[in-house]
């Protein structure tokens, strides 16, 4: 597959020059170790995973590091997280070195405990999604963005069949006592067709047959292995009585769809869950450009007990937010912007840039305005805002 620039070069090179380690998390077969070899050609590769090169970390831990030559890739660190005490310790003999230590992880939470741990300022840290729009426009709703897929698309069945069994087998396993992993791939069907719902673990616990915190540590799993987002509440007291459970997405859509059972383009336009993946598309697509460059993932809804609700919350710096109605329909009406308007005069304490995200058809204008102040943009156009929006 011809190599496809990511958002995030600019930043990893930036950050080579400042930091003796870089740090790259994400969802397995993101594209982490592809860009860090692609960034940095002549470091060193080691693998851990690798059953010999482990164990033979594991009989003589400080000749191993010694011996590794730098720049160097360290991929899958959490395998061995011990390792960074000993990375720690040549960083620190030569601390202006830069760019040395290239680190990856695919289980973002345990990777995160031992470089806070062990590379507090000496490590910059960042996280890698799977491909996005403005990455290449393959990249679809039934889809999705994961590199492998992209460049087969006709294999895209079994080569999502395989990542779930590999997921299963590796990552899953890999950081809980799960046995029964034919119920977690049952629960992971589950959480896919509750996309774009708020969060209700108790809804979720009862069609499983499982206690609420057995659901909590599987949801705690899926984030930390980079496979779920969840969105919070947008959190300003605007005298209203607020809904505080996030909402639940999937970061890759065509991961969704594979979980659900829908096998072409066709079935999910025909599916009832087209509107849910699509929002779940638009969200992955807000933290892909946020993280992408650079910046905090900051996204949220809002939805109060009366029944206003928006899809998505975006701060776009100096007392800015941009609300985002996400809608898979190829034509959008004016109705559909009322509740943007309703909450624009909630939140008149900022000021407000409002849209409605649609599935536009190639021969639509670049935007349409639905009512005074609110227009009617594809995905890409949204991105294009956001980055002119930067704080």
């Amino acid at each position: 597959m011809k190599f496809l620039t990511r958002l995030l070069e600019p930043e990893l090179l930036r950050a080579a020059r400042g930091f003796p380690s870089l740090v790259l998390t994400g969802p397995r077969r993101a594209g982490k170790t592809t860009l860090l070899r692609h960034q940095f050609p002549k470091a060193s590769y080691h693998l851990l995973e690798d059953p010999d090169l482990i164990a033979r970390f594991r009989a003589d831990p400080r000749s191993f590091v010694q011996e590794v030559r730098t720049p160097a890739i360290l991929d899958e660190v959490q395998n061995v997280p011990e390792i960074l005490n000993y990375v720690r310790s040549r960083i620190d003999r030569s601390p202006s070195r830069k760019g040395q230590w290239l680190l990856t992880g695919s289980q973002e939470a345990s990777l995160m405990v031992g470089v806070t741990e062990s590379m507090a300022g000496r490590a910059a840290v960042f996280h890698l999604l799977p491909l996005s729009i403005r990455e290449t426009e393959k990249v679809s709703i039934f889809r999705g963005g994961f590199p492998e897929v992209i460049s087969r698309p006709s294999l895209s069945q079994t080569w999502f069949r395989s990542y779930v069994q590999t997921y299963l087998e590796r990552d899953v396993r890999a950081v809980s006592s799960i046995r029964d992993l034919a119920t977690f791939r049952r629960f992971l069907a589950l959480v896919a067709s509750r996309c774009g719902h708020v969060l209700n673990k108790t809804e979720l616990a009862a069609p499983m047959g499982v206690s609420v915190p057995t659901i909590s540590e599987w949801l705690n799993i899926l984030e930390i292995t980079g496979q779920i987002l969840l969105v919070p509440p947008f959190f300003e007291n605007f005298g209203k009585r607020l809904i505080k459970s996030p909402k639940l997405y999937f970061v890759d859509s065509g991961l969704a769809c594979h979980l659900l059972g829908i096998e072409t383009p066709s079935a999910l336009n025909r599916s009832p869950f087209l509107g849910p993946i699509f929002e779940g598309f638009v969200a992955a697509e807000i933290v892909k450009a946020q993280i992408g460059t650079g910046r905090a993932r900051e996204l949220y809804y809002f939805r109060d007990q009366q029944g206003l609700e928006v899809d998505f919350i975006v701060p776009a710096g100096n007392g800015k937010v941009i609300l985002v109605e996400a809608k898979a329909s190829r034509t959008v009406m004016p109705e559909v912007a009322s509740s943007l308007l309703r909450l624009a005069k909630v939140v008149s304490r900022y000021r407000v840039s409002a849209f409605v995200v649609h599935r536009k058809t190639p021969e639509e204008p670049p935007t349409s305005a639905l009512v005074p102040g609110i227009q009617a943009i594809s995905v890409t156009e949204l991105l294009d805002v956001l980055g002119k929006s930067r704080p």
